[in-house]
C-alpha cells in the first residue's frame, strides 16, 4: 500500500495554508497552523524547518513573523514538499544507487516497481500546491442551511 507519512500530510496541510493566505504572501506562525489543524506544535516546528532548508518556506521574524512560502506555489509541487520532508519516493527497499539487497541480481519485479514509482513521481511532480490550495471547499459553495421561520415547542400532554 502506498502511504505518504504523518509528517508528509502535516507538511501539505502547512503548505497548503500558506498558498491560501494572500496569495501566498502572508505568514503564519507555526503555533496559527498547530491550532488550526490540531497538528502537534513541537513536530510542526521540525516540519517547517525542514521546508524552509528546503527553500519552499521561508522563515520570517519580528512580530509579523512566521513562515511564508520561498516561492510562488505555481512552483512548489506536491513531490518537492514530500521529499523536502521525507527524503526520495520509494516503492522498494533497493533502490537503483543502492544494490545492497541480497537478491538484487534475480529480482524480477525490481525493474517493473521502479517504472511505477518514477510514474508516481511525474505525477507528484504535475500538481502544484497552488492547485491544492484552489481545491477548497468556499463556504458559498456548502448547501444552503434549511431556513426557519419560526419554532414552535410542543410540551407533552398532561403538562
Amino acid at each position: 500500500m502506498l502511504r505518504f507519512s504523518k509528517k508528509s500530510d502535516y507538511a501539505l496541510i502547512a503548505v497548503k495554508h500558506l498558498a491560501t493566505r494572500q496569495d501566498g504572501n502572508g505568514s503564519s506562525s507555526a503555533r496559527e497552523i498547530s491550532e488550526a489543524y490540531t497538528i502537534p506544535l513541537e513536530l510542526l516546528a521540525k516540519i517547517l524547518q525542514r521546508l524552509v532548508r528546503a527553500k519552499l518556506l521561508v522563515s520570517v521574524q519580528g512580530t509579523r513573523g512566521g513562515y511564508r512560502l520561498g516561492r510562488p506555489a505555481t512552483t512548489i509541487t506536491v513531490a518537492d514538499v514530500i521529499q523536502a520532508v521525507d527524503g526520495p519516493v520509494t516503492v522498494t527497499a533497493c533502490s537503483e544507487d543502492d544494490h545492497a539487497c541480497d537478491q538484487f541480481g534475480t529480482c524480477s519485479v525490481r525493474d517493473p516497481l521502479w517504472k511505477i514509482k518514477n510514474r508516481i513521481l511525474e505525477t507528484l511532480t504535475t500538481v502544484s500546491m497552488a492547485e491544492i490550495a484552489a481545491d477548497t471547499v468556499a463556504p458559498s459553495a456548502l448547501p444552503p442551511a434549511p431556513k426557519v421561520s419560526r419554532l414552535v415547542f410542543i410540551s407533552p400532554a398532561g403538562e
